[in-house]
Formats: C-alpha cells, sequence, structure tokens
C-alpha cells in the first residue's frame, strides 16, 4: 500500500482497472482478481522489494556441487538473502524503482519457479501458506484500491526504509493515510439484511 501512494499513477491505474472488472455496486471478490493483472503485478513488484522474509530458511547441500563459480561442499548450508535477489541490477532494469509495468509482458511469478522471484521460497520447502497469503494479499489490496480513495497527510513522500525484526523487514516508520470512501454509504456499514451487506 506504502508504494502504490508513493506511486500516484499505479493508484489511479489499479482503480481503473478494478472499476469496469467490479463496477460499483460490489466489493471485490476473489472470483474477480484474475481479471485484474495489473493489480496481480502491483502485488508481485511489492513482493520483489519487500519480500516477507528478508532471507529464506536455510537450505543443506546433499552433494558436493559448483554454483556460480562456487563450489559448494556437501553438508554446507545455504541462507539465500531474497532481499538482495529483488534488487540484483544484473536481473531487473532500474531495481530500486517501483514498476509494477515489469510483470505485465512476462510470466514470471512468485510460486517458486522463477528464482529471479521467489519471496516464498521453492522447490519443496516452499511456504505451505503462499496460496492462501497470495489470495489474501491482493483481495484486501483491490479492497483498499476499490472502496477508498487515498491521501497523505503530507505531500512528501513516505519513507520507505526498513527495520529489521527478527524475520521480517516492517516499514521503519509506520504508513499514516487518510481514507475517503468511494462507494455507496451501504458498503461500509456492518448491518447484514437479507444476505447483503447494507
Amino acid at each position: 500500500m506504502s508504494e502504490v501512494l508513493n506511486n500516484k499513477d499505479v493508484l489511479k491505474k489499479a482503480q481503473e482497472e478494478l472499476e469496469p472488472v467490479v463496477g460499483n455496486t460490489s466489493m471485490v471478490q476473489e472470483s474477480h482478481l484474475h481479471r485484474v493483472k495489473y493489480l496481480q503485478a502491483i502485488v508481485k513488484e511489492s513482493l520483489r522489494l519487500h519480500p516477507p522474509s528478508p532471507q529464506l530458511g536455510a537450505r543443506e547441500a546433499l552433494e558436493s556441487c559448483q554454483i556460480g563459480g562456487y563450489m559448494i561442499p556437501k553438508g554446507t548450508r545455504i541462507i539465500v538473502n531474497e532481499w538482495c535477489l529483488g534488487r540484483d541490477e544484473s536481473v531487473w532494469e532500474r531495481p530500486t524503482d517501483f514498476l509494477p509495468e515489469r510483470f505485465l509482458q512476462t510470466q514470471m511469478d512468485v510460486r517458486g519457479q522463477n528464482f529471479e522471484l521467489i519471496p516464498f521460497g521453492g522447490g519443496r520447502r516452499i511456504c505451505m501458506g503462499l496460496p492462501l497469503a497470495l489470495c489474501n494479499v491482493q483481495l484486501s489490496l483491490a479492497n483498499l484500491l476499490h472502496c477508498f480513495d487515498w491521501q497523505l497527510p503530507t505531500h512528501q513522500a513516505l519513507d520507505m526504509s526498513d527495520k529489521f525484526a527478527g524475520t521480517t523487514l516492517p516499514k521503519a516508520i509506520p504508513l499514516l493515510v487518510i481514507p475517503t470512501p468511494r462507494l455507496p454509504k451501504k458498503f461500509y456499514s456492518r448491518e447484514f439484511t437479507q444476505g447483503e451487506l447494507i
């Protein structure tokens, strides 16, 4: 959300993509997600720059091998720095810029098959919660962008620096924003009548 708010064009494009798919008579449902490719690109780009954990779980070499010109002896523990993979200049053009468009012309995904982008790991030890996490992140972000217009309290860009907190990298300065409803009032109430959100 912070990266989107730092890039107003991204916010506008995402809202413009959601409007014809969802309309203003409902909130985003899981069934809408396969039709919002730009929103999926935003999530991929966010996971590239801000992986859930900066380092993947330790692996052990089952046999001696050579990787990138380095000899890895059998039994060596290997820790992959996912944070650095997402910022590798030899792989990513303008690696520190937030550019969701880079994922619109490629089939690259976060499901462990593209080793340039493995925020949830890969192989047999990939995160078991990946499908649930990806669906929840996409659905939450889609509803936040579809249901509200967002404004920063100041006109300055957000500080995107991270702080190390055990195994994760949360923002050093928490996000503070002002939401304004975009949909009819009935979507913001907690009352249910005849199975419909009112």
